[in-house]
């Protein structure tokens, strides 16, 4: 498989399903913050944390490939294209979705109450995973957008959503497991 196929070259990128769009469509947008938000959690893993929390990372990641080739798929299409064959993906559902959501109960479980907003820091890991999150938010506005001009699976949505709540805990979370410091944000009152 070549790396380069120059089809891309006049600013077009073509969709599973064969019709090309500009590089600039909302749907490239979507999917490409998705694949950013992907990286960044690559960057999560690797560094010296548990190995459920790196499990689950993995899983996520591949989930997201998954999200990022359905929202890649060219609407009028049912089915992603690979080569001569027709390849059937499975789709975030609901079960996606929850296993999350029993993540983040299961970390929570483990960690004080929040009384205050939390400031972003701490550790280099912690900050990670604050940078995933706000890359999650980026990737949910995105994919929100497309969603209003060409509707696609609400799971999408919720599966986005429910992972920026993931990784906000992850990073409580891995502060307690590194001894780092949890930055509260409390307001300054101004001199008077």
């Amino acid at each position: 498989m070549k790396i380069y196929t120059k089809t891309g070259d006049k600013g077009t990128t073509a969709l599973f399903g064969g019709s090309r769009v500009p590089k600039s469509h909302y749907r490239i947008e979507a999917y490409g913050t998705v694949d950013e938000l992907n990286a960044n959690i690559g960057l999560i893993a690797d560094q010296a944390i548990d190995k459920h929390s790196k499990d689950v990372l993995k899983d996520i990641q591949y989930n997201l490939f998954t999200l990022g080739a359905e929202l890649a798929t060219d609407p009028k299409k049912a089915k992603l294209k690979s080569g001569k064959d027709r390849l059937d993906i499975s789709k975030i559902n609901a079960s996606h979705i929850e296993q999350l959501e029993k993540e983040i109960d299961k970390m929570n479980d483990d960690l004080p109450q929040m009384t205050h907003f939390i400031l972003p820091g701490g550790h280099p890991t912690v900050s990670y995973c604050h940078l995933s999150r706000c890359v999650c938010r980026r990737a949910e506005r995105r994919a929100a957008a497309l969603y209003h001009e060409e509707a696609f699976d609400d799971a999408i949505l919720q599966y986005l959503n429910r992972l920026s709540d993931y990784l906000f805990v992850l990073a409580r979370k891995l502060t307690k497991d590194l001894n780092a410091e949890e930055i509260q944000w409390i307001p300054k009152k101004e001199k008077e």
